[in-house]
């Protein structure tokens, strides 16, 4: 671990040099504090209470928190100055940041937020756009940009913002630290400027999982429970392989320390896009768009969001008569035209998500995604005022923000410069469950990503072998679910990928088999016993298929032989001794 955190710092390092060229660039100067901060303060904790009690459990942590949580005494800006010029200093504090501030730690200042907190990019045409310190020529990522540069810099142990489509969890990717979205409605919202009220929460940033459980046992507020460990680990094959970077890269990663950590019994390969597909009917309304169905999830998500923050804000925002980024004005010009029907429709999206998800996972289940579809957009590109990036950018995150579900972003490494992550979703209320997960699973996903960054580096970041086992697990995971056809094509790509592996040819025997290709499954098994002499497995499915086309005396020997190997396979003792009553 000492080393992988020297390396981090050794790329964060260039990353500050880098600045420079960047600062030249665009011919601006980056402030000290990456511009993460727009007001400092510091709120400190009671006294430690006396022994043999115990300490509070966020003492000595240091956090920042985003300008949308009230302090009492203090004007929420909000991101925008016209907000900040138009409203009075808040009358108390936060209820979170109470509940931190009495946990033991001390908060030392405001970060800055996109404009109203709607953004996701993280650009901030009033303050400036905060720079991302793991890669200065990127976007930090928003709603809650400056929270996670606080944390990526090392200003703060960890950090506070607000995530309705991905405002925590973006940046988090953006920025190559740990983010946690909680489940909807499990963390007090009081004291906190709202933007769509069904789908915010609190979200906070660490980089260090510890730390980041710590907090959410603060803030959760969940009685003591005994650590569970998953059961059930869906990893989204397709949602990987749509990715404009290295997308093998990272899932391989996951599955070998899910491998390493709780066997390889409890993985398991998804379809996502066929799956929301048949349990999300709903999302076939925009089937015009011709999009995935976590855009249109998106998509839909969007929607509601437009809706809420429009009765949140549409009044002042006709008042005052604000400065606004583009793409809010933009937004409300749409929210004008949503119909009842089209909530309507969000809404019975979201009960089918949320089902949908509640039977992938169940309580002891976690689904693997990646956080972003693409790496973070250079900073000052055109792209981030489309509807399409932002619909793009947070496709993924609606599985969560539709769901209720929690999700917690963990950084993977670097690609062309630029951090990379994956996502773990756990089921509305799986809060305590997933934080647990990722305490434990931390250490191992930073070893395989190291390894496989080093393997990229060397121009092998997948190599045939790894591949094929790829394709093998694939293979396996449509065998259970009795898609035979689906199974032999898998096993048929990991031979070709390596052919020198008896498994492959072994399994895709037993496949053959269930379609009653009982030559190529014969074909398939005696190739098998030629790789390896003692497959016992082979040696079945051989004898098996020579029964089925009437080589009894073959059939026999082979039955014969797998008992050799293994004396206590019931199934080779059963199957010879049928053969020989039958055939004596």
């Amino acid at each position: 671990m000492a080393s992988q955190a020297a390396n981090l710092w050794v790329l964060l390092g260039l990353g500050l040099a880098g600045i420079l060229i960047m600062t030249r660039k665009l011919k601006k100067a980056v402030k000290a504090d990456f511009g993460a901060f727009v007001e400092r303060l510091k709120l400190l904790p009671p006294p430690q209470p006396p022994p043999p009690k115990a300490p509070h459990l966020l003492t000595g942590l240091s956090f920042a928190i985003s300008d949308v949580f009230d302090i009492d005494g203090f004007v929420t800006g909000f991101g925008n100055p016209d907000w900040s010029r138009t409203h009075e200093p808040a009358s108390q504090t936060s209820a979170v940041v109470s509940f931190l501030v009495e946990g033991g730690a001390t908060c030392t200042g405001k970060t800055v937020v996109d404009d109203m907190a709607f953004g996701i990019s993280g650009e901030q045409r009033h303050f400036d756009t905060p720079t991302n310190p793991a890669a200065p020529a990127r976007m930090p990522g928003g709603s809650s940009s400056g929270a996670a540069v606080a944390v990526a810099a090392n200003f703060v142990d960890f950090s506070l913002g607000t995530d309705a489509v991905g405002g925590v969890r973006v940046p988090a990717a953006y920025c190559g630290v740990l983010g946690f979205r909680p489940s909807h409605g499990t963390v007090s919202h009081t004291g906190i400027i709202p933007v769509s009220a069904s789908l915010d929460t609190v979200g906070w940033f660490a980089r260090d999982p510890s730390i980041l459980r710590r907090v959410g046992h603060v803030l959760l507020q969940v009685p003591f429970a005994a650590q569970r460990n998953p059961r059930n680990v869906v990893i989204a094959d397709d949602c990987f392989q749509s990715l404009n970077f290295p997308g093998d890269r990272i899932s391989q990663a996951v599955t070998k320390a899910v491998e390493k950590l709780f066997g390889r019994q409890i993985l398991r390969r998804e379809n996502l896009e066929d799956y929301l597909k048949s349990k999300v009917p709903s999302l076939k309304q925009f089937a015009g768009k011709k999009s995935s169905s976590t855009n249109l999830l998106a998509y839909a998500m969007h929607i509601l969001r437009r809706h809420e923050f429009k009765q949140n804000h549409l009044e002042w925002i006709n008042a005052a008569k604000p400065n606004l980024d583009p793409v809010i004005s933009a937004q409300m010009k749409g929210a004008l035209e949503i119909t009842d029907t089209n909530i309507d429709n969000c809404h019975t999206i979201r009960n089918e998500i949320r089902s949908a998800l509640n039977n992938l996972l169940k309580d002891d289940g976690i689904l693997v995604i990646p956080t972003v579809a693409e790496t973070p957009p250079k900073v000052g590109a055109k792209e981030i005022q489309s509807e399409d990036y932002q619909i793009r950018s947070c496709s993924f995150s609606s599985i969560a923000s539709m769901s209720g579900g929690c999700q917690v972003c963990v950084p993977m490494g670097f690609h062309g410069k630029c951090p990379i992550s994956v996502s773990f979703v756990a089921r509305q209320g799986g809060d305590r469950f997933l934080l647990d997960t990722i305490q434990t699973m931390y250490a191992s996903l930073q070893e395989q990503a190291e390894l496989a960054t080093k393997s990229s580096a060397s121009g092998n970041a997948l190599s045939k072998e790894t591949s094929a086992e790829m394709a093998k697990e694939k293979g396996n995971q449509a065998f259970k679910e009795k898609q035979w056809q689906n199974a032999i094509g898998f096993y048929t790509e990991a031979i070709k990928l390596n052919g020198n592996s008896a498994t492959y040819f072994s399994n895709r025997a037993a496949a053959q088999l269930e379609m009653g290709n009982f030559l190529q499954a014969e074909a398939d098994s005696s190739k098998a016993i030629d790789l390896d002499k003692k497959n016992v497995k082979a040696y079945l499915r051989r004898g098996t298929a020579r029964e089925m086309l009437g080589y009894y005396k073959e059939a026999i020997e082979d039955f014969r032989y797998a008992l050799v190997l293994e004396p206590t396979n019931k199934r080779a003792s059963q199957s010879a001794d049928r053969l020989k009553k039958l055939f004596p």
